[in-house]
């Protein structure tokens, strides 16, 4: 696996974003270009290759295509193959890594006063980050900007900065729960996967409890004291993150997105978005309209 280390003192260069789809059954040009491209996939499977690599890009999965390597399709996509994607330059700072050379660089997350000086983000070349709606979010929210009529094209520079680190926090976060950390680590991220996997159905705290065969109130001190969140609340958080993708890529009424997250009540749904978001979900709608759609 390789990765992409780029320093984000200054934000990065914004150029361009989108929303790909095809109704009929299409193929990735070949092509080679001076700016990177992320790739977040939405529906179906997109085929492309990447200098020798061939990749199979799914709903949830992130790409990124480096500059001056040869990118292209290596099959047809299904009609209804739908992705986001934006291309972006950095400051001559960046470099690609191995895991060996990430080990040493994040190992160096540990020290208490890591956040203070870090000013990288680190980027898989292709993985499947667990938190993918809320890089949607913001990517959906990058759309909306870069096609603003902004007096400053910073907007968009500093959103597009934010997504990366978004991408790159999720990462980390996932190197930090990997086998080699205490065995409470690893049963939290093994939860907070369980409810991620779930967090579209009626699920509660009890049901958490149940599954992990804990005792309620004991999963929840746990679970608080491991990442400060109530069990329930973080339940409730996976649901209005879910929910606000929804909002944002489609005109899907409110019931039936409350229904899309497991809340059968629309008021009970409408309350508790508005108690995390300070807004009511039609709110929430209305301030990010407008996106870019392609078919080639």
């Amino acid at each position: 696996m390789q990765y992409l280390r780029a320093n984000i003192e200054k934000p990065i260069e914004f150029l361009s974003c989108g929303q790909f789809y095809s109704d009929v059954p299409w193929t990735h040009s070949k092509r080679s270009v001076d700016s990177f491209e992320i790739i977040i996939g939405i529906e179906k499977c997109l085929y492309i290759s990447q200098g020798e690599e061939k990749y199979e890009v799914r709903s949830g999965d992130v790409l990124v295509l480096l500059p001056g390597v040869t990118h292209e399709g290596y099959r047809p996509c299904e009609e209804g193959v739908s992705f986001f994607w934006f291309h972006f330059l950095v400051s001559d700072t960046y470099g690609i890594l191995d895991e060996e050379g990430l080990d040493k660089e994040l190992a160096a997350l540990k020290e208490p006063d890591s956040p203070k000086r870090c000013s990288d983000v680190y980027l898989p070349v292709f993985y499947a980050p667990a938190g993918i709606e809320r890089a949607n979010i913001l990517f959906q929210q990058l759309q909306h900007i870069g096609m603003s009529n902004y007096y400053t094209r910073q907007a968009a520079h500093y959103i597009a900065t934010l997504l990366l680190i978004e991408l790159s926090d999720q990462m980390i976060g996932d190197y930090q729960n990997s086998p080699g950390k205490p065995q409470g680590d690893r049963n939290i991220a093994e939860i907070i996967e369980w409810v991620r996997i779930h967090a579209l159905t009626d699920i509660s705290a009890s049901d958490v409890a149940e599954h992990f065969t804990y005792n309620r109130n004991y999963l929840s001190r746990f679970f608080k004291q491991k990442t400060g969140f109530n069990l329930q609340e973080y339940i409730n958080l996976m649901k209005i993150s879910k929910a606000k993708e929804m909002l944002t890529r489609g005109t899907r009424s409110i019931r039936d997105i409350a229904e899309g997250v497991g809340i059968h009540d629309e008021k009970y749904f409408m309350r508790l978005f508005k108690k995390y978001e300070s807004m009511t979900p039609t709110e929430y709608r209305k301030a990010f309209y407008r996106i870019h759609l392609n078919n080639h």
